[in-house]
């Protein structure tokens, strides 16, 4: 099992740290280095500015969102990071959620699985370099009756395939993703519950495909936090675990309350999600459940965290990314160095 870093959000406040870490990374031998995006930073400058300050980890978007840009421009930009990062960009996707999607790109939020699967075809053409030419339901190329013509991307990408995931929650996305891409992005994940909530729907998309689950790669992102107070160190995710489950999307399309409920937190998700929303961010905090925050997350002495990473292995990860926590940029390298010596007590380096 391979190991990776997940920077989240550029401009949280630990800038300068971000960098740091994910050069401790690269040296620490870490697979991949990824950076989201949401209404804040953008994931392609940060990463362009880490892959040019490191030498040999992967540098991932997790995500660039779908509604943010038409997929020609994707196409671009990845075959563009791929080729400044000398082969060493991995392209994550994903449809974020309503309130951003119409919210803060004015894209309608609707049909979100055909709308990906065509926008997944027309990057991989757009990044074979053949002429692009298409025609769905989203998406027509050219637009027919006016002056477009098919053109092809001028841009050599380093390599001839760049790797391709999905950010998937639902069991129908989780499907389609891996019918259609080389990984997924998982969040929220328990070892306990990932065959059921994500792993057998991934399969199922696979053999629609007529391929196995050979190759693809399963990447969930786990928060890490190092100490001998597993309580208290779940107490510092309480706040993040609320935002998602309580206040994440509405009510009525919130995907990570849903997740929380398929993984049998039915009344806990609920009473999250009307505290969060009624305002309450303190009291959704406290009414996360300890074990939903243990069960997601890795926290504890070494040998606690490598017994979670052998379990993880066993249900099918192959590449665990780590979110390092701390409030110093010594206590996130100390939390790196750890997950590092944690992946060799349990025998999976």
């Amino acid at each position: 099992m391979r190991l990776g870093i997940n920077l989240g959000y550029w401009g949280a406040g630990m800038d300068g740290d971000n960098l740091a870490v994910a050069q401790e990374a690269d040296r620490l031998g870490y697979d991949v280095c990824w950076a989201a995006e949401a209404y804040g930073s953008d994931a392609p400058t940060v990463l362009s500015w880490v892959a040019a300050q490191t030498e040999r980890i992967d540098v991932g978007s997790a995500i660039l969102q779908i509604p943010a840009r038409q997929p020609a421009m994707t196409a671009m930009t990845a075959a563009t990071l791929d080729s400044l990062s000398g082969g060493r960009f991995r392209l994550g996707l994903g449809v974020s959620g309503p309130q951003v999607s119409e919210g803060w790109y004015g894209v309608k939020f609707d049909k979100p699985l055909a709308r990906t699967r065509e926008y997944v075809e027309i990057v991989r053409k757009a990044m074979s370099r053949e002429r692009l030419s298409y025609e769905g339901e989203h998406w027509t190329l050219p637009l027919p009756d006016g002056p477009g013509k098919p053109i092809k991307l001028t841009v050599h990408p380093q390599r001839e395939h760049i790797p391709l995931y999905i950010a998937a929650i639902g069991p129908k996305n989780l499907e389609q993703t891996g019918e259609i891409a080389d990984g997924a992005l998982l969040i929220f994940p328990s070892a306990d519950h990932i065959e059921d909530t994500a792993l057998r729907h991934i399969r199922a998309g696979r053999e629609k495909a007529g391929l196995t689950m050979e190759g693809f790669d399963v990447c969930p992102t786990l928060p890490l936090a190092v100490g001998d107070d597993v309580a208290g160190l779940a107490d510092m995710f309480r706040p993040y675990t609320a935002l998602y489950v309580g206040g994440m999307g509405s009510r009525k399309q919130n995907f990570y309350n849903q997740l929380a409920q398929r993984m049998g937190y039915e009344k806990e998700a609920a009473e999250i999600q009307d505290k969060y929303l009624g305002g309450d961010k303190a009291g959704a905090a406290a009414a996360v459940p300890h074990t939903l925050i243990d069960q997601t997350a890795l926290l504890g002495p070494v040998e606690r965290i490598a017994d979670r990473m052998q379990s993880y292995a066993a249900a099918g990860v192959t590449t665990l990314t780590l979110a390092p926590a701390g409030f110093t940029l010594d206590e996130r390298i100390g939390a790196l160095r750890a997950g590092t010596e944690a992946l060799e007590r349990a025998g999976l380096a």
